[in-house]
């Protein structure tokens, strides 16, 4: 892997409930990331264990706010935050920061998104504002993931307008299902592989 590959990258990690703990996948990227002289942010979001969409959106905006102009933005959500990041594309309003790439991980249904997780399950599902808030953006769902069917998946990702992998026995695509190490999500991260399939997560 090339340790040039990313030029002034800079990358946003999104948690989902409960936040991503220390054997979560994107606390291993948050700490493997800058050996490749990339600039991470990885935010706590209020609260994590009782998200609220009025307290988690302008933090998400206003880190989106401090990434330097001229950097390359890449995002990665896990679970909720990919709905978060729906949310935000959704609401799109003045000169809001583009991201150069986004990969939305086992974002769940709507209809999985717990009734005390506030302001979330109204989300609009607007392909026209994903495609304005990055100019790519991937979805990759996990098989067997309790919180979203691949039927599900498909057609989220079809009324995104979005390319979508899935990984076979993924589930969730968290540290629970072997989802400690993930190198092809760090290869995604850093712009030297297009997807995430061809390579299988390494468990701690």
């Amino acid at each position: 892997m090339r340790r040039d590959s990313v030029r002034r990258g800079y990358v946003l990690l999104l948690h989902g409930w409960t936040g991503s703990g220390t054997d979560h996948w994107q606390s291993w990227l948050a700490a493997e990331l800058p050996r490749y002289g990339v600039t991470v942010d990885h935010p706590r979001l209020p609260d994590p264990a009782h998200p609220d969409l009025d307290s988690w959106l302008p933090v998400l905006r206003h880190r989106l706010g401090t990434v330097p102009p001229d950097a390359d933005l890449v995002v990665l959500t896990h679970s909720l935050g990919g709905i978060l990041w729906l949310h935000h594309a959704a609401t799109l309003s003045g000169r809001t920061r583009r991201a150069h790439r986004v990969l939305l991980v086992a974002p769940p249904t709507v209809n999985a998104i717990h009734p005390g997780w506030n302001g979330f399950r109204s989300v609009v599902l607007d392909a026209r504002g994903v495609r304005l808030a990055a100019s790519t953006t991937r979805m990759v769902a996990g098989q067997g993931d309790p919180y979203s069917s691949q039927a599900e998946s498909r057609a989220l990702a079809a009324e995104l307008g979005v390319e979508l992998d899935v990984v076979p026995g993924g589930e969730h695509l968290n540290a629970d299902s072997g989802f400690q190490r993930w190198p092809a999500a760090l290869e995604w991260a850093l712009g030297t592989r297009a997807s995430v399939l061809d390579n299988a997560p390494i468990s701690t």
